[in-house]
This record gives structure tokens, sequence and C-alpha cells, in this order.
């Protein structure tokens, strides 16, 4: 449905998103995260048209949308993380006005279309009230149904659930979910938990490239299988660190608690291999008694975290060349 070839987008000296390729298979709902500044949004609005590529292509159901902009706008619906609504105009009028737009020229073809994203957007019994009396939650499925009109094949959806209460966080999660199954969806989130939740496939962007994509349970698994530790032992972080950065084949260590003379730390073994002994005679020779120490299933958030976020032997290494 939309394949992504070779994307960068460079803002003077700054590069938002460097070399990004990936595709989007056909009746799946992706999930796009990534840490803030990562080039998340900058990706959705190059795919979406509102920004052109410095590089690179995106076709959308087989149309380039720098050299085709309108039969590839037209296979997309984009909720913007703030989503355009004119707050003076009624529920119905908003529409009407976005269908119209999006090219459904006779008025009564325009009322059957609002209609349809109203009952499918959860809006009945709205159509009336004006915009600017409405929840943040409901704002939110104005954006949605108007994201519908015109029938798109791909539904983009940039931060839906910011800003909402737990209760319209899950009408909304509920809404997409329903929503792939006619369609297909890309998100972006920062919740970890409603991407696992409502996601088939993730793709994971850091410092504007794709560093990992799949499902979420085959994120955890490729992580898991290379010998993922949890540790907790007494000492400062200096001396724990150290200890553990002397074991042969650990990396990615990063602290994960500190408090009270304790330092809590996950790590990875780069070979798979079973590395607690080692670790835990490191520890020992170094002082620093082991108070817990445990092979561990992975989370998401783990994924996300082990995958974006610099290492400990990273930022040493950025502090000594930044210091030389």
């Amino acid at each position: 449905m939309i394949e992504v070839k070779h994307l960068t987008k460079r803002y003077g000296s700054h590069t938002a998103v460097e070399d990004l390729s990936f595709t989007v298979e056909d009746g799946c709902i992706y999930g796009l995260l990534g840490p803030n500044g990562a080039g998340k949004s900058t990706t959705m609005n190059i795919i979406t048209g509102y920004l052109s590529a410095t590089e690179g292509t995106v076709t959308v159901a087989g149309h380039d949308i720098a050299e085709e902009p309108g039969p590839a706008k037209a296979c997309i619906g984009y909720l913007p993380e703030q989503p355009p609504l004119y707050q003076d105009m009624t529920v119905q009028e908003y529409l009407a006005f976005v269908a119209e737009l999006k090219g459904v020229r006779k008025k009564a073809e325009r009322r059957a279309a609002v209609e349809n994203v109203c009952a499918r957007a959860g809006l009945q019994g709205m159509e009336r009230r004006l915009i600017r009396n409405l929840s943040k939650g409901y704002r939110q499925r104005v954006g949605v149904a108007a994201a519908l009109l015109g029938e798109p094949k791909v539904i983009i959806l940039d931060e839906p659930t910011v800003g909402l209460d737990p209760a319209q966080m899950i009408e909304i999660r509920s809404l997409i979910h329903d929503l792939g199954k006619t369609h297909t969806v890309i998100l972006s989130s920062h919740i970890l938990s409603e991407v696992q939740t409502v996601c088939d496939r993730v793709l994971i962007i850091s410092g504007g490239k794709l560093i990992a994509q799949g499902t979420p349970e085959e994120l955890a698994a490729r992580l898991a299988s290379q010998g993922t530790l949890s540790v907790t032992a007494q000492g400062n972080r200096q001396a724990v660190l150290g200890a553990a950065g002397s074991v042969p084949g650990l990396r990615n260590l990063h602290v994960t608690a500190e408090k009270g003379g304790e330092v809590s730390f996950t790590a990875l073994s780069a070979s798979g291999k079973d590395l607690r002994a080692d670790l835990s005679l490191a520890l020992a020779k170094a002082g620093c008694p082991v108070l817990t120490l445990r092979a561990e299933s992975m989370s998401l958030e783990d994924v996300f975290l082990q995958l974006t976020e610099p290492s400990e032997e990273s930022l040493e290494a950025s502090k000594d060349k930044e210091e030389a």
C-alpha cells in the first residue's frame, strides 16, 4: 500500500530523516514509534504530501506522492496531532465542508457521506453541536471522521490519543481497531501499551533512521534471544557499571534505578550466551554484592528503551570524546 525508499529530509545542516526505507502492507495497523525529535511527524508529513523530501521517493497505492500528488493524496485520510477544526462550525457543517473539498459535489451525496462517517466515528447526536463546545475526545472523533471522508485506503493518525483522559483513550483505541478492519492504518504514539494493544506491526525510528520493525512479539523475541539480564547490586554506580562492563560479551548497560546504595540495571549478551555466572563473579570481585540477577522477558517498552536510548558505554565514549 505504501512504499518508502531512501527517504531523506534536511533542514539546512540538520537532517530530520536519513535514508529511511520501509513498506506498509494493505489491511494492517502500523505503529510508528520513536523518541521526541526522531523524525516521526516529518515522515508522516512527507507521506501525506504536506512536505517534500530532499531525497528518496514515497508511493501510495502505486502513485508517487511527488509526481502524482492528486491520486496519491486521494488514497490518504490524515489526522494531524492538532486537528484543523473550525471551532464556530457545527460538526455537520464542518464535515460537509471537508467532503466538498474532497470532491463530493452533490449535496445529497455529501449528506450521506457525513452521516456515514459520523456513525463510524461515534458522533451520532453530535451533528448539530458547535465544535468549540465539544470535549477533546469528541474533537478527535471529528478529526477521524474528516479523515474518513472520500473513502481513503490509508488512514494516518499522528498522536491520536494525546491529551485524552483514560476513558476517551479507550474509546479512540477501539475506534482505531475498528478502522483496521477496513483500512490500512498508520499511527504514531508515545504510549507504548497503546501500540502493543492496537498495532499489528511496529516501526521504530531513532535519529531519523529506521532501527527496527516487526510485530511487537517479534521485536521482543529478537532482543530476548540475545540474553537480557536484569540485575540489582550493592555499591555506587561507577563501581557496579565498571564491573559489569568488564564482562566480555556484555553490552547495552542501562541503569533502571539507583537508591540507597543499590544500583539496578539491564544488559544484553551479544552472542546470546548465558553470562549470569561471569557477571556475578565480576560484581563480587569488585565488592558489589548481587541482590538479584535474572533473565527477563521483554515488553515493547523494554524493546523501545534498548533500541533508542544510548547505552552507558556510548555515553561514556561520548563524554571522553568531548573531554579530548
